[in-house]
């Protein structure tokens, strides 16, 4: 006779930080002033690693340069509403990528910060 052994994973456990606003502030960048300094003095290096951070291509916010209202910025701050559920409109979000890029910037990166999930496996047993 055969016994069937069933391994079951632990699923993981995630503490969920629920809001519908923004964290911070647009302006909110005494918060945190050495990140703040980095944007303001050189926003391409400092979109650039908050791009890698979310998840996006390194170099993705350098296509800003090629027109008016910077394209990467404002579909970076429009997928990070959707993607943390905040509740904002396009047009504030044209608004600040096109004339408050940096602090646009800085918002952003507080807001990743803010809301990393970390993934804690509970249970888990080496085998």
């Amino acid at each position: 006779m055969s016994s069937k052994m069933v391994i079951r994973q632990p699923e993981p456990v995630m503490d969920a930080r629920e809001s519908d606003e923004w964290g911070s502030g647009i302006c909110d960048c005494c918060q945190d002033v050495p990140e703040c300094c980095l944007a303001f003095w050189c926003l391409p290096c400092f979109a650039c690693k908050t791009t890698k951070k979310y998840g996006q291509c390194l170099c993705l916010p350098l296509l800003d340069m090629f027109g008016f209202i910077p394209p990467v910025t404002m579909s970076m701050r429009v997928s990070m509403r959707q993607r943390y559920g905040i509740k904002d409109t396009m047009c504030r979000d044209c608004v600040f990528a096109t004339f408050c890029a940096s602090c646009s910037w800085c918002q952003m990166s507080r807001e990743m910060r803010r809301r990393d999930l970390q993934v804690v496996l509970v249970s888990a047993k080496n085998t």
